[in-house]
């Protein structure tokens, strides 16, 4: 065979590769066009324009974003969640990796058991769990409140104005703890057991190794958890939703930007504002993750140097 035939051969043999990729990743690409990338690029058009009585829609160019930033309801949504992060995800990833590192030092008994059971919430839908805990908070039948009334202590207002937000971190930490707790489990997993050996070797008991050996292996997953997190903390939407039916004094309809963003859309028919609230969350999540992993970054490469 010539060099220029076995050439065209080789080019043909890539070029049919290449063709059964593209028809294999087509699927998705249609799917993330259609559902993903051409709603948010309306969603980014709706942003841009007003809708008045007279005049229908009117271009204004970002006048619906500055509109945005001097919405109190909206900084106020938007201060709640930064509470809410700083409160919840700490005590949600703390629990996970003491699950994760309690189930790999193979002191729990029932280890099989014990990891269903903290990963079970995780696969109850959010709206029934949120159903399930708004039943458990109800002040009237609600079994905390008939229980401390038992014991002769006062009715917790768990629904109340100032006990909501912890509430709501009570139901998205039970969620979520098993989530994250599998992919710190997974991670310990594969961390080559000649470390642990070497490390019994020295003296080190399982807090030492735990503290040298395990959480350093496995910053890059608890990193990917805390973004994962700080996204889903910024994108609260169904538990203040639901709650709303049951508490709507103390949840208003702009607890959280998503749920401002759905009233004005929905209950308002401003969709033009919904959608700039919208965007402008977006970027405030891709900010904050951004800073968050470019510190964690900067933090892994100070410890390395």
């Amino acid at each position: 065979m010539s060099t220029t035939a076995l050439g065209r051969k080789r080019w043909s043999d890539k070029h049919r590769r290449n063709t059964a990729a593209y028809l294999f990743i087509a699927p998705f690409m249609i799917l993330f066009a259609t559902m993903l990338l051409m709603p948010l690029l309306y969603a980014g058009y709706l942003s841009l324009f007003k809708a008045q009585l007279v005049g229908g829609d009117t271009f204004v160019w970002l006048d619906n974003y500055a509109r945005a930033l001097g919405d109190e309801r909206f900084l106020v949504s938007v201060l709640r969640m930064c509470l809410f992060l700083i409160i919840q995800v700490p005590i949600m990833l703390g629990l996970a990796l003491f699950f994760a590192l309690a189930l790999d030092s193979m002191r729990v008994r029932g280890g099989k058991l014990a990891r269903l059971a903290i990963f079970v919430p995780y696969a109850v839908p959010g709206v029934v769990a949120t159903l399930m805990w708004g039943y458990l908070y109800g002040d009237n039948f609600g079994p905390i409140a008939q229980f401390m009334r038992a014991i002769g202590l006062g009715s917790p207002q768990l629904l109340s104005s100032e006990n909501i937000l912890g509430s709501i971190i009570n139901i998205v930490t039970w969620q979520f703890v098993g989530y994250n707790m599998v992919i710190m489990y997974a991670a310990m997993r594969a961390i080559p057991t000649e470390q642990y050996e070497a490390a019994r070797i020295d003296g080190a008991g399982q807090v030492r190794i735990a503290w040298s050996i395990k959480i350093p292996a496995i910053r890059n997953s608890i990193i990917l958890c805390t973004i994962f997190s700080v996204i889903g903390a910024f994108q609260l939407f169904s538990e203040p939703k639901l709650l709303y039916e049951i508490a709507p004094n103390a949840i208003g309809s702009s607890f959280s930007p998503n749920l401002y963003a759905y009233n004005l859309a929905f209950t308002n028919q401003d969709m033009n504002y919904a959608a700039a609230i919208a965007f402008l969350l977006g970027f405030i999540i891709m900010i904050v993750s951004y800073v968050f992993q470019l510190s964690a970054a900067r933090r892994e490469k100070g410890a390395r140097s």
